[in-house]
């Protein structure tokens, strides 16, 4: 079972907003290369941190309000959240070390 939590538009404030401590969102696309060689590397990330951080991932096509209202522009975009409040981006594929290494500074 994959750690990373696909969400829509109707859970994203309760999963993302309302969440306790650091959530991770993917902003990601079905046809994004880069996002799909980027997806083993965040599950390994959010198992490796599945008690300190909660890993979500939004389909930019299929959830276009959220991904415009955090600005998104480039996919894949991880954006940081702690307490509902985007702590930390980062766009472009990322390996699994870069991604546990952000996180850690963002706890």
């Amino acid at each position: 079972m994959s750690r990373v939590i696909e969400v829509t538009e109707s859970e994203f404030e309760q999963r993302a907003i309302l969440a306790d401590g650091l959530v991770l969102v993917d902003f990601s696309a079905s046809w994004c290369g880069p996002c799909k060689r980027m997806l083993p590397e965040l599950e390994a990330a959010a198992e490796q941190l599945k008690d300190k951080a909660t890993f979500l991932k939004v389909d930019v096509d299929a959830s276009p309000e959220i991904a415009t209202k955090y600005g998104v522009q480039g996919i894949p975009n991880l954006t940081f959240l702690k307490n509902g409040q985007v702590v930390d981006v980062a766009v472009g594929l990322m390996p699994k070390a870069e991604i546990v290494a952000r996180a850690q500074r963002n706890l």
